[in-house]
């Protein structure tokens, strides 16, 4: 297991003290895969570099198996890094090594022969799918090839926990589905922890089964990743969560106030649903039992690792009884209900 406790970091600059992680707890049970989201400058990847000595926290502790990391000397840390690799944004490949010789390279560095290095790189070369590529050089690569050499490189050294600083965020969309179900088929293969640094929601809601949410150096919410994407508490993570389930949420905002407008009896409804509610005929069957018309303003469906959440926004009309009626079944087949405005 790893633990942070009670860590902070702070840096001073030129332009006064830096708070980039402040009194962070959080503990990651093994074989999890577990995220941790924020913008740019939410101390997410300070918080990490604590965990393999790169950073040092200014009070705390960080432990990973019972062992503070914190209070190692240089050669138990060295140590210690061996259970961890480390998967970068931009491969950090070297472009004069082919494929088989980049994988091979902490091999080479932990002193192993050369015949059993190369014997373990052309596994890990099958294991990411580089099978018949061995012999390229990063400039032939995708880059989607080159991260999963990357990933490949990372387990070399048979880690226990890997460690993925932003990963996808230079690849197109269907490269970062393809690297994400990459991910998930190895945590499952070999039961490793994976740790997600990341921006970017999709990635959390697709591979990760907890979360947590930084912001200005803090946790701010962590949880199951479905109950955080069900019941977002603050701010920033409500942000989070609409751009990947409404990712036209301001769109959205102005078909509901335009519709407002236009009939202002009505009630605009935020419908939330998860697991298999998300495939069930609900709305349908509100339709048939009570006298209501219906506009359907936006919704979608999406796939966590816990089961689907999917959202709706419509618009209701009808009698005021009816729509009493209509909301409060809704409720009662215990669908996440929230009536954006109501006259």
């Amino acid at each position: 297991m790893i633990e942070f406790k009670d860590v902070t970091k702070t840096f001073n600059t030129k332009q006064g003290t830096v708070h980039a992680v402040q009194d962070v707890n959080l503990k990651i049970e093994d074989g999890h895969i577990y995220g941790i989201v924020g913008y740019s400058g939410a101390g997410k990847s300070t918080l990490v570099r604590m965990l393999n000595g790169l950073e040092t926290p200014t009070s705390g502790s960080v432990d990973i198996d019972g062992v503070e990391i914190t209070g190692l000397g240089a050669a138990k840390l060295r140590e210690e890094r061996q259970k961890i690799g480390m998967i970068f944004q931009h491969f950090n490949l070297l472009w004069s090594r082919t494929v088989l010789q980049n994988i091979m390279f902490p091999l080479e560095i932990a002193g192993l022969s050369k015949a059993d290095a190369q014997k373990k790189a052309e596994h890990l070369a099958d294991l990411v799918g580089l099978a018949g590529r061995e012999a390229a050089y990063p400039s032939e690569l995708s880059g989607g090839q080159k991260q999963r050499v990357g990933i490949a490189r990372a387990l070399a050294n048979d880690p226990q926990i890997l460690l993925s600083d932003e990963a996808t965020s230079a690849l197109d969309p269907q490269t970062t589905d393809e690297v994400l179900d990459l991910l998930l088929s190895i945590n499952e293969k070999l039961h490793l922890t994976i740790i997600l640094i990341t921006h970017e929601m999709h990635v959390i809601r697709k591979i990760a089964d907890h979360v947590a949410v930084m912001e200005n150096g803090k946790i701010v919410e962590q949880g199951p990743v479905l109950d955080v994407f069900k019941r977002p508490q603050q701010a920033v993570t409500k942000r989070f969560v609409n751009e990947e389930v409404t990712p036209s949420l301001d769109e959205t905002t102005v078909v509901v106030d335009q519709l407002i407008k236009k009939y202002p009896q009505g009630a605009i409804v935020k419908l939330t649903f998860h697991g298999d509610q998300a495939q069930l005929p609900i709305v349908s069957e509100v339709l048939k039992k009570y006298d209501l018309d219906l506009n359907i303003i936006e919704g979608g469906i999406h796939q966590t690792q816990e089961g689907a959440i999917g959202s709706l926004y419509i618009q209701l009309n009808g009698e005021r009884d009816q729509l009493d009626g209509g909301l409060a079944y809704l409720k009662k087949l215990r669908v996440e209900t929230e009536v954006l405005n109501r006259e």
